[in-house]
C-alpha cells in the first residue's frame, strides 16, 4: 500500500507540490523565462489538463499547461524517473496540445509556437547538460531550420555545463534534484 505523505514531507518533485508551486503565475513565468531565456510579460496556469479525443486512443495529463500574452503554449512535466521513449512521449504531448490550437478554417499560420518542457531527475541523453534544446532543423543542410514553432526542452539535475546556461536555472535544478534536507537548506 502507498503510504501518504504529509505536506512537510514533500518536496518540489512531488506532483502534488510541483503543482501547486507552478500555479503561481510568476513562479510558472520565472521558470519558464529561465529556461527558455525568452522575456514573458504574463501567463495563465493550468494544472492538470487532460487531453483525451476519443476513449479507444491514448490521452494525455498535463502536469502544468500555460499560454503567455502573445498565446505560445507551455506544457511543463517533472519526471522523477526515467522512461522509455522519453522522446517520442514528448512529441505525443505536443502532438495533443497542437490539437486544440487551430479552429476549422484558421491557417496553419495562425497556429501558436508550443514548448514541451520536462524537467528531468536523471540525465535522459547522459551528456551532463543541465538543458537539451530541440527544433526541427535540416540534416542535409545544417543550417535550414523548419519554423514550425515548437520546442522541446529537457532539463536535467544532474548536469555539469554551468557556464552554458543561466544561474538561475542551475540553482532550481539543484533545488529539484535536492532530498527533503537539501531543499530546506
Amino acid at each position: 500500500m502507498r503510504r501518504k505523505h504529509r505536506l512537510k514531507e514533500l518536496t518540489i518533485k512531488d506532483n502534488f507540490m510541483f503543482g501547486a508551486v507552478m500555479m503561481d503565475e510568476n513562479n510558472c513565468k520565472g521558470l519558464l523565462e529561465r529556461v527558455l531565456e525568452i522575456p514573458i510579460d504574463r501567463v495563465e496556469v493550468s494544472r492538470e489538463k487532460s487531453i483525451v479525443y476519443h476513449p479507444e486512443y491514448k490521452g494525455v495529463r498535463l502536469d502544468v499547461y500555460a499560454k503567455d500574452e502573445c498565446q505560445s503554449h507551455y506544457n511543463v512535466e517533472m519526471q522523477v524517473k526515467r522512461k522509455v521513449a522519453l522522446g517520442k512521449r514528448s512529441r505525443y504531448y505536443q502532438s495533443q496540445m497542437d490539437m486544440e490550437l487551430l479552429l476549422s478554417g484558421e491557417d496553419y499560420s495562425e497556429l501558436p509556437d508550443t514548448y514541451v518542457i520536462f524537467i528531468c531527475d536523471f540525465d535522459p541523453f547522459e551528456e551532463e547538460k543541465y538543458r537539451y534544446t530541440f527544433k526541427m532543423n535540416c540534416k542535409e543542410s545544417g543550417q535550414t531550420n523548419l519554423e514550425d514553432g515548437r520546442t522541446i526542452v529537457f532539463l536535467n539535475t544532474h548536469g555539469k555545463n554551468e557556464s552554458e546556461v543561466p544561474k538561475e536555472l542551475v540553482t532550481f535544478l539543484k533545488y529539484v534534484k535536492a532530498d527533503l534536507a537539501g531543499s530546506e537548506e
